[in-house]
């Protein structure tokens, strides 16, 4: 998918970006044209193939890891190797001020998500390192992909604050809605409760994260895999 079309100017949102609370993020509507996420929905693998990885404990309920993406389509792989092409690095470094992004080719936890009725995401903290190329995961960028969602199937991406007492924003997994924000090990997000969809509707969604070699020293700690601690405010 050459020249992937990026429909906002990420100089115009770089100070929102940085001054958002709880932590720097940003949302952005229509960032793509809607055919080509049409195009990625309808070519989307059904949630009864068996190459989806299935989480099933008290942290996690959803389908991720699809661990065919080299037999998905055409266009699912064009779009997740334009997100991790160089026009889309520069887009993000300038948004984000972060320089020297590198994207994950093996799209370790990334790629493509689904979540069927019942299922959720508790609050959490990414993990922090990339163990194959040793780096430090410094940013997520999560495209969703659900039209006619509505808001009492819920499923909304809460971003909490660093204490875990509240979520300070909700978002709603939207069609053609970005999220672009900074992973530390207090940007807590998650979708925490059980999708209440039909049945025959799923929540899908992209993601991609990306890497720098090194960090800044207050956002430094060891090596660690997600981090699930507990709320003090509610679910």
């Amino acid at each position: 998918m050459e020249g992937l079309e990026l429909r906002a100017d990420p100089g115009r949102w770089r100070q929102e970006y940085a001054s958002a609370s709880p932590f720097p993020h940003v949302v952005l509507e229509n960032l793509f044209p809607d055919e080509v996420l049409d195009r990625v929905v309808s070519d989307f693998p059904t949630p009864d193939d068996p190459a989806w990885s299935r989480f099933d404990n008290p942290h996690e309920k959803k389908l991720g890891n699809y661990r065919r993406l080299l037999d998905t389509s055409d266009r699912i792989r064009g779009f997740l190797t334009a997100l991790n092409a160089p026009p889309v690095l520069a887009f993000l470094e300038e948004l984000t001020g972060i320089e020297g992004l590198i994207p994950d080719p093996y799209f370790g936890g990334g790629a493509l998500h689904q979540i069927v009725r019942g299922g959720f995401l508790k609050v959490h903290a990414d993990f922090n390192w990339h163990p194959k190329l040793r780096l430090d995961r410094r940013l997520n960028m999560l495209v969703y992909l659900n039209r006619d969602w509505k808001t009492e199937y819920g499923g909304a991406l809460e971003l909490w604050d660093r204490e875990m007492t509240r979520p300070e924003k909700t978002i709603l997994p939207v069609f053609n809605r970005t999220v672009v924000f900074s992973t530390t090990d207090v940007s807590y997000h998650g979708h925490p409760h059980p999708l209440d969809c039909p049945e025959t509707t799923t929540r899908k969604s992209v993601s991609l994260y990306y890497y720098s070699n090194g960090r800044p020293a207050e956002e430094k700690s060891p090596p660690h895999d997600t981090l699930f601690p507990t709320p003090r405010g509610r679910i």
